[in-house]
């Protein structure tokens, strides 16, 4: 029986990463993945091709509307989803063999099967054992399921069969107006898809700020999609190549029956813990199904771990990966942690919505005294240029230390400005601090420079 020093059991943005950090603090690491290619969940039916596909199809509904406006006159484009389809495939593969390489450069085994534990040192893959004395749970999760509907991956699919349709359905219905949803929704709606989004609640991502995700709204439905908020999906049954869904309205209580050729299951994702033996050690989950884990990481079980997808707190590929960093800091006796404050969250529609820190909700809820500046890209120099104004920046500041609470960011790049707020957050910096920032010009940093401007003083150049 081969003895290691750490072993990873998942091979996802927590799995791999923290296999990678232990193997570079000199750990004899193995990781083992049900998977053959590296990544998980994020780099093969998530993260990864469903940016591809964004950026495809963004591309090609830019060239139809936008391209006039420059003085670019093209003919009818048209778009090659088969090629589509072959780029997303080359990126995930360049991808996953890149972290393939990783593994041979800093001498990790990489054991391919199914994982479950033989006791609290020994954890057993199909007929092999594999010992050591500390062992990170990374195993991720899978896209949740409701009762009366079944996914079956032709018809009625979660992310993973939205990813892979041969042609493009002509009605499309997303049940679940989350981050998976609102994006897979925009791929197929730029492709020429009429998208119809169910959702039992009374707005889109209930995590997002709400006057970010009210605007957001308005700008989703002027792009064509549309939305049956309050609603619950009653039934769902496939027939001649159709799916048939019962749909009950919440406000008035009337159902009505909608024929769709394709439906996508996009209600959030679940904790991956079964069958993992967690019940012979007698390790804690909770009533969602997390593993329940101290301060630093450690389940009830000494010297286990689990990190990502499989404990509390938002399900990203990126907050798998610091708390990964942690416990490896934690393991070799550094004082690992992480500011969980300070993580943003991206959705990669267009426009994009980036976010850190408390949101409106969250600091009225907890009576907190807040200051705020909000900046629109319509005032922004090189949105005009770009002709991509819609959007804003909103900063939250409390109101006597005007250190930066939350930050929102709606428009072009929203996901990559966020860093700033993310780093302004982490070393405590005050909404005066970024105000006070020379940004280069013209750029759309400029709008975070103002809306932290009005955060600090009530008042702001542009606006």
């Amino acid at each position: 029986m081969e003895k290691f020093d750490l072993l990873v059991i998942g091979g996802g943005p927590g799995g791999y990463v923290a296999a990678i950090s232990a193997a570079q603090n000199g750990l004899k690491v193995a990781c083992i993945d049900k998977r053959k290619s590296l990544g998980g969940t994020c780099l093969n039916v998530g993260c990864i091709p469903s940016k591809r596909l964004l950026h495809s199809s963004k591309l090609y509904k830019e060239i139809i509307n936008d391209s006039i406006q420059h003085g670019i006159q093209i003919k009818k484009p048209t778009f090659n989803l088969f090629k589509m389809m072959e780029g997303k495939k080359n990126t995930v593969e360049k991808l996953t063999k890149g972290i393939e390489h990783l593994f041979k450069k800093n001498n990790i085994k990489h054991i391919i099967g199914h994982a479950s534990f033989d006791n609290d040192k020994i954890v057993k893959v199909d007929d092999n054992k594999f010992s050591a004395e500390n062992i990170i749970i990374a195993t991720g999760s899978i896209p949740s399921e409701l009762k009366n509907i079944k996914i079956d991956e032709k018809y009625i699919v979660s992310s993973t069969g939205a990813l892979n349709f041969e042609k493009v359905p002509k009605k499309l219905a997303i049940i679940g107006a989350g981050y998976i949803g609102l994006e897979l929704g925009s791929v197929w709606s730029r492709l020429g898809s009429e998208v119809i989004v169910i959702e039992y609640g009374n707005s889109i991502v209930p995590s997002m700020d709400v006057d970010i995700s009210n605007n957001f709204f308005k700008e989703l439905q002027k792009q064509g999609i549309n939305f049956m908020l309050e609603s619950e999906v009653i039934s769902a049954n496939v027939s001649k190549n159709k799916v048939l869904l019962n749909i009950k309205s919440m406000e008035n209580n009337l159902e009505d029956k909608i024929i769709f050729d394709k439906a996508l299951l996009a209600v959030g994702r679940t904790p991956t813990t079964n069958g993992l033996g967690l019940d012979n050690l007698n390790i804690s989950v909770n009533s969602k199904g997390y593993i329940e884990v101290n301060q630093f990481y450690e389940t009830s079980c000494k010297g286990i771990y689990a990190i990502g997808d499989v404990i509390e707190g938002p399900m990203l590929a990126h907050k798998a990966s610091v708390e990964a960093e942690a416990v490896v800091d934690i393991i070799i006796g550094r004082n690992g942690q992480v500011n969980y404050n300070a993580i943003p969250a991206v959705v990669y529609t267009s426009p994009e919505v980036a976010w850190v820190g408390k949101t409106k909700q969250e600091l009225d809820k907890y009576n907190i005294n807040y200051k705020e500046g909000k900046f629109l890209f319509s005032a922004n120099s090189r949105s005009k240029v770009t002709g991509n104004s819609s959007g804003m920046v909103k900063v939250y500041s409390h109101i006597d230390s005007n250190k930066i609470l939350g930050a929102h960011i709606m428009g072009e790049h929203a996901g990559e400005l966020i860093g700033e707020f993310v780093v302004s957050i982490e070393m405590g910096a005050t909404a005066e601090d970024i105000a006070l920032i020379c940004h280069a010009h013209p750029t759309l940093s400029e709008s975070m420079k103002e809306a932290a401007s009005i955060a600090s003083y009530g008042k702001t150049i542009h606006s």
